[in-house]
């Protein structure tokens, strides 16, 4: 009697930038079986001349920015009110939700810290 068993396929699909270290472990683990491939389909576009960033970016509003580049920076909004000059937690919260309007010198301050232009943090 003959008996025919199929081995599973394990597939596994990744983007970007992949370490070779991992390639290396892959290629051991399956040895011949490790079939690599790229596709060259992705498109690169400039996302700022794109319908989708021109609709979110009139939604966005100062403090929306000042929320973006913190967390950019993996910083808290303790570690941005001291960055500031000591501003609480709660003064940065309230700026971030539109609560609290961003002066002129205040979003100074925020273009030098995060290195964008002055024109972010001003409506």
């Amino acid at each position: 009697m003959l008996a025919v068993v199929k081995t599973p396929i394990t597939s596994i699909r990744m983007r970007g930038r992949i370490p070779k270290r991992l390639i290396t472990v892959l290629a051991e683990e399956y040895g011949s079986d490790l079939h690599l491939s790229a596709e060259a389909d992705d498109e690169l576009v400039d996302v700022f001349k794109t319908d989708w960033y021109r609709k979110v970016k009139k939604e966005l509003t100062p403090g929306t920015y000042v929320k973006v580049f913190r967390q950019n920076k993996r910083m808290t909004q303790a570690e941005l009110g001291k960055a500031l000059g000591g501003l609480p937690r709660q003064h940065i919260s309230n700026m971030e939700n539109g609560s609290r309007p961003i002066s002129k010198r205040m979003a100074l301050k925020l273009s030098r810290l995060f290195d964008v232009s002055v024109e972010k943090f001003i409506q």
